[in-house]
């Protein structure tokens, strides 16, 4: 008991003179001792580190799942230590609920035909979705969190510590040079000049070694960015991987809704929904196209019932024309087409009556239809 209140006694002792010290030291009525500059440059790149890195963490929750009340939820299973329910996505939900429709408008009818192949696609959707967020938790999101969590927990407990041996080491400097003060006046401080000087020196030492752990955990930072970087690749190489299954099943879709309404709507194109109009004739110097091609479903040059134009007979007008440069490679689905490679550069332009999807392209003596959506039109 007596030993427990002695112990209680000194740590009470000891909070104060460091509270005591980092007052003066506010107050300008004490000195403090500096950290070296590669030591101060080190705490700030540490503070930066864990400050974007709890930005990009919660952004990036945010993006994997929109919902705030479904974060929590799957925050409180977390810290509980418990598997997080299986969720159904919002494509999901949405092919169900298309499904349930077709099923009771008329699954043979056209409107309930189209109805499940959409539901077909957006299942595919969701269900990429769902790789592509368990697949950046686990490799993007768990070592933002393991970093937080862990190493920045154990940082900030040696940061803590060496601002207390940092306290205690001036508080000792203060001692000794009030007992050295005094003992100009008086040889009976002789003692505690003594007992001051021991005080600095175990001080000084306490303080260097948890000046060194400190150092040592800072510099690990930049293992910690390393660590981060290879993550981030991994979290590009999901991201891609998900946009690049969503695109495939989009375009599989656009096939089978363009096959599927020319038979019921004869002479139409899916996707084409504003007047026919020459693209060239846009006042914009510089027309850039979607980042996602989607090819066109329909290549006609004339209105349906009329004879196709001949290509070969076709002249470029006499103005009109422009230069594109060819955002991704295209291969011709047959001889009146024009195969592309990327960022190559061509001579295109529109004829009366043309499909407002295509243009008509030129390389060198080669002349064949190009789908718009692949170019990028120059001024």
């Amino acid at each position: 008991m007596d030993f427990n209140m002695k112990k209680l006694a000194s740590d009470a002792g000891i909070f104060f003179t460091r509270a005591v010290q980092f007052t003066e030291e506010k107050f300008g009525q004490a000195e403090k001792t500096e950290l070296d500059a590669h030591f101060e440059n080190l705490l700030a790149r540490a503070d930066s580190t864990k400050n974007w890195t709890e930005k990009i963490l919660r952004q990036t929750e945010v993006l994997l799942q929109p919902n705030p009340s479904a974060r929590v939820e799957e925050f409180l299973y977390e810290k509980l230590d418990r598997k997080v329910p299986s969720r159904v996505t919002n494509g999901e939900l949405l092919a169900q609920y298309m499904t349930e429709a077709a099923s009771e408008l008329g699954p043979t009818t056209p409107y309930g035909k189209t109805l499940i192949k959409v539901a077909e696609a957006e299942k595919r959707l969701g269900s990429a979705e769902r790789d592509f967020i368990h697949t950046a938790s686990i490799n993007f999101l768990t070592p933002l969190r393991n970093f937080l969590e862990g190493d920045w927990k154990t940082i900030t407990k040696e940061r803590r510590l060496l601002q207390n041996r940092r306290l205690d080491l001036d508080a000792c400097k203060a001692r000794l040079k009030k007992a050295k003060a005094a003992e100009a006046k008086a040889a009976l401080w002789n003692d505690e000049v003594d007992k001051s000087e021991q005080e600095l020196r175990v001080a000084q030492t306490e303080f260097d070694r948890q000046a060194e752990v400190t150092r040592l955990l800072l510099e690990g930072i930049s293992s910690t960015h390393v660590n981060h970087l290879r993550c981030l690749h991994e979290f590009v190489e999901s991201q891609t991987t998900y946009y690049a299954q969503c695109y495939r099943h989009m375009l599989d879709l656009q096939k089978q809704l363009g096959s599927s309404q020319g038979a019921i709507f004869p002479g139409t194109f899916v996707g084409t929904t504003e007047p026919t109009s020459s693209p060239l004739s846009s006042t914009s110097p510089t027309t850039t196209a979607a980042t996602m091609p989607m090819e066109p479903s329909g290549a006609g040059l004339a209105p349906a019932g009329e004879t196709a134009l001949c290509l070969e007979e076709v002249a470029p007008p006499a103005s009109g024309t422009r230069k594109a440069r060819v955002l991704y490679d295209y291969e011709a689905a047959d001889s009146s087409e024009l195969a592309l490679l990327a960022d190559e550069l061509i001579t295109v332009y529109s004829l009366p009556g043309m499909d407002p999807d295509w243009l008509i392209g030129e390389r060198g003596n080669k002349k064949g239809k190009v789908p718009v959506t692949y170019l990028e039109l120059l001024s």
